[in-house]
């Protein structure tokens, strides 16, 4: 009996240790479920990190580099505890990953979210993602960057709505802002943002207009610098060079604004120059204050990010009908110039 009973003792020793064992092997797995939820396979893509695998709705900005988007993350993030949701944020690593952005759609679209938002890094690079979404019965909100309707509604695919700034007048403000400080008139020019992008093409054909309808203004060029800093600098330093009496330019976001004021810099001409720029971002802020960027024409980010997710909430509260011949409501939201005080 004595040896049965150790046998038996050594038998329950061994079973406690290879269920130690086995917990530990559970426990691990569990953690690494948990980490899964909250990564993502698309190629380019950046998860906010806001309660993944749990959330019924979702945005795909177009960078977090950018402070406009990151601000637009905040203020989506501070309207989602306020409405007491989660919400996953995705980003695409660049201004031109458009292919790594349609990934991160069709991701999103194997998970269970009721309402997807985007701000496409193209008019039409997103199409076939949202007509998927809608198939699946998933909402789509157009935020900032507006898809091309026209595309879309022949694709089979709708938006509930678009929400953003009325870029045309942004673009207005800017050159309305040059044209006070010219009180003499001058020659003036525009580096506008990426080729073919709808807000950055409406912020040139605002600026253009109000340039041309002034007698005293002359507009001696207009070029696309990719909403990049250094291509911006390049460029302003090419007109700068080739303009001599150039007075002032109008960007159409603040990176290139400041990649301007550098060649402004670099030509000697600091405080003979306006530069104008498009955002408000934090740095394009800093440097008004310092009385080195002239101003920049502010657009509120967080509100847009805000509207945005309001607009989903309550199209999945009312059930909403996803109708391609339906036209979307635009959801205004006001810029306004900042300049030294």
């Amino acid at each position: 009996m004595k040896k049965n009973s150790k046998k038996l003792i050594s038998v329950l020793l061994a079973l406690a240790v290879v269920f130690s064992f086995v917990l530990a092997a559970c426990s691990k797995g569990e953690n690494n479920a948990t980490t899964a939820a909250g990564d993502t396979s698309a190629a380019g893509e950046t998860s906010a990190n806001t309660a993944s695998g749990e959330a019924e709705y979702a945005v795909i900005l177009k960078t977090l580099s950018n402070d406009f988007w990151a601000t637009m993350k905040k203020g989506i993030e501070e309207e989602a505890a306020k409405q007491g949701i989660k919400v996953d944020i995705f980003a695409a690593q660049s201004e031109e990953d458009t292919e790594g952005q349609l990934r991160i759609f069709e991701n999103c679209l194997a998970k269970n979210y009721k309402a997807i938002g985007v701000a496409p890094l193209s008019p039409t690079n997103l199409i076939n993602g949202i007509v998927q979404a809608n198939k699946k019965g998933i909402y789509v909100m157009n935020i900032d960057e507006k898809i091309d309707m026209d595309s879309l509604k022949s694709a089979g695919g709708s938006v509930i709505a678009f929400a953003t700034t009325d870029n045309v007048k942004v673009g207005e403000k800017g050159a309305n802002f040059i044209i006070d400080k010219l009180t003499d008139g001058g020659e003036v020019a525009i580096i506008e943002g990426k080729a073919g992008n709808a807000s950055g093409e409406a912020r040139k054909q605002g600026a253009t207009a109000a340039f041309e309808a002034k007698e005293n203004i002359k507009l001696v060029g207009s070029q696309p610098a990719d909403w990049d800093r250094q291509k911006a600098l390049d460029t302003a330093a090419s007109m700068i060079q080739q303009n001599p009496d150039l007075k002032a330019i109008y960007c159409c976001n603040d990176t290139m604004a400041l990649g301007a004021l550098q060649a402004v810099k670099n030509a000697g001409k600091l405080g003979e120059i306006i530069v104008v720029g498009t955002d408000g971002a934090a740095e394009a802020l800093k440097s008004v204050e310092a009385g080195e960027l002239s101003a920049t024409v502010a657009q509120d980010s967080a509100e847009i990010g805000a509207t945005s997710l309001r607009q989903m909430i309550k199209a999945v509260n009312d059930g909403a009908e996803i109708d391609p011949n339906a036209t979307p409501d635009t959801i205004p939201v006001d810029s306004y110039i900042v300049e030294k005080k």
